[in-house]
C-alpha cells in the first residue's frame, strides 16, 4: 500500500509545528492526498483506539486527543509508505527516539508525542476509512 494515515496531535498543533512536519514529509518525496484541521470527537477517538480500549491508558488517549485540534492528513508514497513514515517518526517513547526523528526532536514524553501514524498496510486502510470514509484508497 503507498499511502498512510497521519496525525499531527493536539500537542503539535498547539506548539505551531505542522508545518515543520509536513515539510519533512514533502522533503523525504512524500505528498498530501487528503487532509484537514479538525476536533477529532470522542466518539471518532473511541473507535480510533478501538484496538486500545481495554488498557489503562485508553481514557488518556481519547482525553488528549479531543482536546484541540488535530492535523489529520493521507500520505501518499511508495509502496510501504506507512513503514517509512513510522520510522520518520521515531518511537512512541520520544525519550527512546533519536534525533532527527519526529519525535526525538519535537517530543518530550510519551503522552504527548506530537504525531500518530499507521502501524501497518491494515491499520492505513482501517484508519483513513475512519476519517475520511470517502477516499478511493485505489
Amino acid at each position: 500500500m503507498n499511502k498512510t494515515l497521519v496525525i499531527i496531535k493536539p500537542d503539535g498543533v498547539e506548539r505551531s509545528l505542522v508545518g515543520r512536519i509536513v515539510s519533512r514529509f514533502e522533503d523525504r518525496g512524500f505528498k498530501i492526498a487528503t487532509g484537514r484541521f479538525e476536533t477529532i470527537s470522542n466518539e471518532l477517538a473511541q473507535k480510533h483506539y478501538g484496538e486500545h480500549a481495554d488498557k489503562p491508558f485508553f481514557g488518556e488517549l481519547v482525553t488528549f486527543i479531543t482536546r484541540s485540534p488535530s492535523f489529520v492528513f493521507v500520505l501518499e508514497g511508495p509502496e510501504d509508505t506507512w513503514s517509512i513514515v513510522r520510522s520518520m517518526m521515531g518511537k512512541t517513547n520520544p525519550l527512546d527516539s533519536p534525533c532527527g526523528t519526529i519525535r526525538g526532536d519535537f517530543a518530550t514524553e510519551i503522552a504527548e508525542n506530537i504525531v500518530h501514524g499507521s502501524d501497518s498496510a491494515e491499520s492505513a486502510r482501517r484508519e483513513i476509512g475512519i476519517f475520511f470514509p470517502d477516499f478511493k484508497l485505489d
